[in-house]
């Protein structure tokens, strides 16, 4: 199947659909001082609205979801060599659990509940669900998910176009209420995230920095028309050459001449990790360390382990602290602040380091 025929039909998917709103539950001045320690950043932003997202809060007697974080199972886990990472692990889901205990008790309601879990992939055997997080690892991830299910003998022998377009794993809203509620209570739940301007660099760099018969057209010549004055007639009959700081405009502007995308939509708002309450929380950074972790806990085959090859693009310097300088040296102070304050749940939710404004 084309490139442009999937995107078309996923990546608006989650974007411009009713969400929950996000507001700050009630805190003493204490509670507010002790979080923002560990965080070290204030949460006094999380009730900045130009992000046009809410939390709703509900009681947890109403809601059908898990509403404590379970015990890792590790009886599997024989080797000492994953203590520190086992430890971070740990510190990770109590991170997690303690700022949306604080901050973000989430309520659903039964109509957006396919939603909800619409980027969550399932595996039966080993009882897993993966949040998909584009440019944080899905590819290889879902490469390794085809590997569980039986459907590959090897990650490396999966070409892109299968991990994509080939419709092999299950999403969790391919079921009915009851099979979605059995999985969410009784399978490991997994997400990978990723620092949000590295993401989102990434993002922009895979879609806009080659050849691509999907986001030229749909983005890229909604972009130039709007934010690039005097565009030549080239540019705006084939959307390629979009700029990073055009980019940002775009997606900063409240009146975006195109929707929002899942490779650069929020994590809080792919995966609803105060909601969902994931069992394990893994990080680009430390991937291959946290996948091959992840995998033995959950009893994969001893011979598989995370691949760690680059799905697209293979010859292209990965995107790192150092590639990401480069695309933020043009910004202004101001726009560079706007992007964390667009991504401000995620690099606190995750407990990022606050990036160089």
């Amino acid at each position: 199947m084309p490139e442009d025929q999937k995107d078309k039909r996923e990546n608006l998917l989650n974007s411009e659909s009713p969400t929950k709103d996000l507001t700050k539950i009630s805190l003493s001045q204490a509670e507010d001082q002790a979080l923002s320690k560990i965080t070290g950043s204030s949460t006094s932003k999380l009730v900045e609205k130009h992000q046009g997202t809410k939390i709703l809060s509900m009681k947890s007697s109403e809601m059908n979801w898990p509403v404590d974080i379970r015990p890792l199972n590790k009886s599997l886990v024989k080797d000492n060599k994953w203590k520190k990472t086992d430890e971070t692990q740990e510190k990770r889901r109590s991170f997690l659990q303690e700022f949306c205990r604080k901050y973000g008790t989430v309520s659903h309601r039964q109509s957006h509940l396919f939603h909800v879990v619409s980027r969550i992939y399932v595996e039966d055997k080993h009882k897993i669900l993966y949040c998909e997080v584009p440019k944080a690892g899905c590819s290889n991830w879902k490469r390794v998910l085809m590997v569980l299910n039986g459907l590959a003998s090897s990650a490396y022998n999966i070409s892109h176009d299968a991990v994509h377009y080939g419709k092999h794993l299950k999403k969790l809203d391919s079921f009915d209420l009851k099979g979605i509620h059995t999985r969410l209570n009784t399978y490991t739940k997994a997400v990978f995230v990723r620092d949000p301007v590295e993401r989102l660099v990434s993002a922009f760099r895979d879609k806009f920095e080659h050849p691509n018969s999907y986001y030229h057209p749909v983005f890229g010549k909604a972009i130039i028309k709007k934010y690039r004055p005097n565009a030549c007639e080239e540019a705006l009959n084939n959307g390629s050459g979009v700029k990073f700081k055009e980019f940002i405009h775009y997606l900063l502007d409240s009146h975006r001449p195109v929707g929002m995308d899942i490779h650069w939509e929020k994590v809080s708002k792919l995966c609803y990790p105060c909601l969902i309450n994931y069992d394990f929380v893994g990080k680009f950074e430390t991937l291959e360390e946290d996948a091959n972790y992840f995998l033995q806990m959950i009893g994969a085959p001893k011979e598989l382990k995370f691949p760690n090859f680059k799905d697209r693009h293979s010859s292209d310097e990965r995107t790192n602290t150092q590639v990401v300088k480069q695309y933020l040296k043009d910004l202004s102070r101001t726009e560079k602040q706007l992007i964390y304050d667009f991504y401000y749940l995620d690099y606190l939710m995750f407990n990022y380091t606050t990036p160089f404004l």
